[in-house]
């Protein structure tokens, strides 16, 4: 009964005009509105997608490490067992330090992994290779694979007759020495590869052989940086997480893939809900315009109000009226906006019409991905926003004296 009449004034002609024009442009602005968070937050859903893809060559979905130091120390036995469990698709053992990369006169500092021939199925570093191979070699003559920054940056090819100088990786040891010469190794590396993933990864890494490696810092037998592992897919990333600590113990530190990029992902996520609450401004702004086109509907309606109290309505049941009369202003301008960003998200996926400025990105569109959570998190903003502002003028509404002239 609340709703026919509630749609019956807003559809019926009213005696000042200015009346449907608030209440259209309120609707209006709560379309826009809608409409705008919802492609904002599909951007940053497809950004957040983008990103998780790009670091999911790079970070493994569980990474064992310690929760002290650099080194953690895993007998045979537990990397076995590791490699057992139903949920672990592959396993490898990593060796990570700064390091010094020599090319002739040219020379600068990256994050040198050492890993095992498993590597490949943990990571997709082998989809990203641009030049050459990824080939990690042996102890005796170890092969490295850079990134495309590092290559820009010294010159390395993957050609080695084009190599005049050898390429000379200087690590630190783990144990120092008085003489600080003594305290770092100097090995020799062939380039095998180049990868390109985003400038992050590309001006800093650089994998290596994990045996040349050890070999270097002069690790001990069973000691490693962590053990990076993939899991099989639909698999719970949690709750594989707490299988693994209750096979190896407490003494080491298990991370989910999200885990080791925490400040990235809060960043974006922080991001994304600060612009949806600037976006949500817009609808407060047509709050405004509702609690206008209610009151002024209030007061027309006089006439009608003391009618339906006359025939014993209470009160309660007026303001009801008039609650679901802001209602349907903010279902019918939320519906139209989501239907709106709806369409142009799909129209986005299918024609990428929508570029994005500059050329130096990895995609040349704004990515979109709909998410349901979204839509229900847009309408009911829209809708509360909407009950709140139409409270005012139906308390207002129940409040009208008995009065027929």
């Amino acid at each position: 009964m609340y709703l026919q009449f509630a749609w019956r004034y807003f559809r019926a002609k009213k005696s000042a005009n200015a009346i449907n024009i608030i209440a259209w442009v309120t609707t209006s602005v709560i379309a826009f509105a809608t409409c705008c968070q919802v492609l904002v937050l599909s951007v940053f859903n497809g950004f957040e997608e983008l990103v998780r893809s790009l670091y999911s060559t790079f970070y493994a979905d569980l990474k064992v490490s310690p929760h002290a130091g650099k080194t953690i120390f895993l007998t045979p036995q537990q990397i076995s067992e590791v490699r057992k469990q139903p949920y672990v698709a592959a396993a490898s053992l990593v060796v990570e330090e700064k390091a010094l990369l020599q090319n002739g006169e040219a020379q600068t500092v990256v994050y040198l992994k050492g890993v095992d021939e498993n590597y490949t199925r943990v990571s997709g570093i082998d989809d990203k290779i641009v030049r050459g191979e990824f080939a990690i070699g042996s102890v005796d003559e170890p092969g490295m694979i850079m990134g495309s920054g590092i290559q820009s940056a010294t010159g390395i090819s993957t050609n080695p007759a084009f190599n005049t100088d050898p390429t000379t990786i200087i690590l630190p040891k783990k144990t120092l020495s008085k003489d600080p010469l003594e305290s770092l190794s100097e090995g020799n590396v062939t380039a095998t590869g180049v990868f390109a993933i985003q400038q992050e990864f590309d001006n800093q890494f650089a994998l290596t052989n994990i045996n040349f490696v050890r070999q270097q810092m002069a690790l001990e037998p069973d000691e490693y940086s962590a053990i990076e592992i993939r899991l099989n897919e639909k698999e719970n990333i949690e709750d594989r997480k707490a299988d693994l600590i209750k096979l190896l113990g407490t003494n080491y530190k298990v991370q989910t893939k999200y885990e080791q990029n925490t400040n990235l992902y809060n960043t974006m996520r922080t991001e994304k809900w600060a612009i949806f609450a600037v976006l949500t401004l817009i609808l407060i702004i047509a709050a405004f315009n509702m609690i206008s086109a209610l009151t002024m509907l209030v007061l027309e309606k006089k006439r009608d109000i003391a009618i339906l109290q006359s025939m014993g309505s209470r009160r309660s049941q007026l303001r009801k009226i008039f609650l679901s009369e802001g209602l349907l202003l903010g279902v019918l301008g939320a519906a139209t906006g989501i239907l709106l960003a709806v369409v142009i998200s799909l129209l986005q996926l299918k024609y990428e019409f929508i570029p994005l400025q500059g050329g130096s990105f990895l995609i040349d569109h704004f990515p979109v991905k709909l998410i349901w959570t979204d839509f229900l998190l847009v309408s009911g903003a829209a809708l509360l926003i909407a009950f709140i502002a139409s409270w005012f003028p139906a308390y207002k509404a129940s409040r009208q004296p008995l009065n027929l002239r």
